[in-house]
C-alpha cells in the first residue's frame, strides 16, 4: 500500500477494488475502519478545492461531510459508476441538487442520511433548553454576573406538562422520548398514523397539528424542510397555542414565519421562543430577535458534541458494510418526500 496524506492527489490503494470517495477532513479516521471491514475497499480523500479527484470515474461511493458541496459532481457528472451518496448531515434539502435528485429518480443511485446519528444530541440540546428556561437559569446566570444574591422563584417543572414534537424522524423521536423520561406527556405529529415508542399519541393531519399546538406547552419543530412545510408556523397556528406555551425549533429557520413569531412573541399570544436556526443565518444584527427578552437563540449548534462524529461515521461504515455485501442500505432518502 502507499501511504498517503489526505491533501495529495495520488490515489489510496490496497487492493483493486471498490472505490469510495470521501472528503479528506474524515479520511484517516475512516481507513483503518474501512480497511477492516473488507481489504477490497479503497478510500480516495478529496478536498472541496480539488478541480479534478483521482479514481472518481471509477468510484462507486461518495460521502458527502458537513457542509461539502463538492460532492454534488462527483456524485453525478465526474462520477458515472456512484451508485451511492452518503451524507453526514440528517436535513438532506441542502443536499439535494437537482442533478442528484434526477440521477437517484432514474434509479441510478441511492442517497442516504445520519439522521439517527443527531438523535442523542439535540434531544440532550432541546431538554437542556427547556429545563433551562423553565427553572430560570438565564436569569440565575444574569443576577451571577451582576453579583446580585436573590431567590429566583415561581420556577415551572416539566413533569406533567405536555410537548407535542413536530416530526417524528430519529431527532424527532429522540427529543420525545427524553421529554418522555422526565414525566412529560408527549405528543407527535407525523404523515402517518402509527404508533412512535416515546410518544404517548400520534396525530396526523391539519386536524393533528391543531390538537398539537393547542394542548402543548412546549412546541419542538424536528421536521424536514420541504415544500409542505414551509412556513408551517404562522400566526394563525400561533393563535392556537397557550399563552404560557414556547415554541422551540431546531429544524430549520423557513418552517416558522418569523415576522408572526416576532409578533406573537411581542404581543404575548406565547409565553418564549429557543430558536436554533433562523430563516436568514448568520441572523441579521437588526433583527428583533436579538433583543426580546423571551427568546433564546443559539447559532444553528444543537448537534455540535464530541460523540456526533463518531456516530456520523459509524452510521456511514456499517452502510458501507452493507453495500458491500450488496444489502439494502440504512436511512434511505426518499426524494419525492425531501426526507
Amino acid at each position: 500500500m502507499t501511504a498517503v496524506g489526505p491533501a495529495t492527489a495520488t490515489i489510496v490503494r490496497y487492493h483493486i477494488g471498490m472505490l469510495a470517495l470521501v472528503p479528506a477532513p474524515v479520511y484517516e479516521e475512516l481507513l483503518p475502519e474501512a480497511r477492516a471491514l473488507d481489504p477490497d475497499i479503497e478510500l480516495q480523500p478529496y478536498s472541496e478545492d480539488d478541480t479534478v479527484v483521482p479514481g472518481a470515474e471509477r468510484a462507486e461511493v461518495v460521502l458527502r461531510w458537513i457542509a461539502g458541496k463538492r460532492y454534488a459532481g462527483l456524485a453525478t457528472e465526474e462520477g458515472p459508476n456512484v451508485r451511492w451518496l452518503h451524507t453526514a448531515s440528517a436535513g438532506v434539502d441542502h443536499v439535494l441538487t437537482p442533478a442528484v435528485a434526477e440521477k437517484v429518480r432514474a434509479g441510478r443511485l441511492v442517497f442516504t442520511d445520519s439522521g439517527p446519528a443527531f438523535a442523542i444530541a439535540m434531544g440532550e440540546f432541546v431538554l437542556g433548553w427547556m429545563l433551562a428556561v423553565a427553572h430560570r437559569l438565564p436569569q440565575m446566570g444574569e443576577q451571577q454576573r451582576a453579583r446580585t444574591w436573590e431567590w429566583v422563584t415561581d420556577q415551572e417543572e416539566l413533569h406533567g406538562q405536555t410537548v407535542g414534537v413536530i416530526g417524528l424522524g430519529p431527532i424527532g423521536r429522540g427529543i420525545a422520548e427524553r421529554c418522555r423520561a422526565l414525566g412529560m406527556r408527549t405528543l407527535g405529529l407525523r404523515r402517518r398514523p402509527e404508533p412512535v415508542p416515546g410518544v404517548d399519541e400520534t396525530l396526523t393531519g391539519a386536524e393533528g397539528l391543531a390538537r398539537l399546538l393547542a394542548e402543548s406547552d412546549w412546541v419542538v419543530v424536528a421536521a424536514a424542510h420541504t415544500p409542505e412545510t414551509r412556513s408551517l408556523l404562522g400566526a394563525a397556528e400561533f393563535a392556537r397555542m397557550k399563552p404560557t406555551s414556547r415554541v422551540v425549533n431546531v429544524a430549520r429557520g423557513a418552517l416558522i414565519d418569523e415576522a408572526a413569531l416576532i409578533d406573537a412573541l411581542r404581543a404575548g399570544h406565547i409565553a418564549g421562543a429557543c430558536l436554533d436556526v433562523v430563516a436568514t443565518e448568520p441572523l441579521p444584527p437588526d433583527s428583533p430577535l436579538w433583543t426580546l427578552e423571551n427568546v433564546y437563540l443559539s447559532p444553528h449548534s444543537a448537534s455540535w458534541t464530541r460523540g456526533l462524529g463518531k456516530r456520523q461515521r459509524r452510521i456511514f461504515l456499517e452502510n458501507l458494510a452493507r453495500f458491500r455485501r450488496g444489502e439494502p442500505l440504512a436511512n434511505v432518502v426518499d426524494v419525492s418526500r425531501g426526507y
